[in-house]
């Protein structure tokens, strides 16, 4: 296995430790257990690390595979698969903790299975459809807006009282949606 499908395996194996981190114990739990209470207190800012970390290994791994020409079919499944992971576990616990609407969820991974089902597709007929700079930006926007969010508003909230938070995922909300639509009309055509 090269460096590159290597630093995706990577992505994929932090999740777990993302879920360990973020989740929020009962407090019977942390009341007999010091690392659970260390959890409770710190874990969401172990997460956004983590999350950052694993976020940070997408653009290694396409950037080795590219560089040194180790782009096989194993990287070619396995690093879309990885950011939607990734992506979807991040905001569904983050709607299980209130922190945003299902409705923001929902769009951004709705989205990934219509071009799931729209790459699967194409592939059935032997066309292989690439991600698009649409699809780098939506990307980047999501991390970004996540991070945010996960944050609590730090560190915009020393600048204004504005949820700068708020503002950024329904940036990301509007980027996969713009992106997604892109991807299908541009695509769709190979298709018929």
């Amino acid at each position: 296995m090269n460096p590159a499908n290597k630093l995706t395996l990577a992505r994929i194996m932090l999740i777990p430790v993302f879920i360990v981190f973020f989740a929020e114990y009962p407090v019977r739990l942390a009341d007999s257990n010091a690392f659970i209470q260390f959890l409770n207190q710190y874990g969401t800012y172990m997460a956004v690390g983590v999350f950052v970390l694993a976020s940070a290994t997408d653009k290694l791994d396409g950037y080795i595979a590219r560089k040194y020409h180790l782009v096989t079919n194993l990287g070619k499944l396995l690093d879309p698969l990885a950011d939607k992971l990734l992506v979807s576990v991040a905001l569904i616990m983050m709607v299980e903790a209130g922190m945003i609407p299902a409705w923001m969820a929902f769009v951004m991974i709705g989205r990934e299975f219509i071009i799931t089902a729209l790459r699967m597709a194409a592939s059935a007929q032997g066309i292989a459809l690439a991600a698009d700079r649409y699809g780098k930006w939506k990307m980047v926007s999501q991390v970004v807006a996540i991070t945010a969010v996960l944050l609590n508003n730090y560190p915009f909230q020393w600048l204004t009282s504005l949820r700068v938070d708020s503002f950024l995922m329904v940036i990301a909300v509007m980027m996969t949606v713009m992106s997604g639509y892109h991807y299908v009309v541009k695509n769709v055509k190979l298709l018929i």
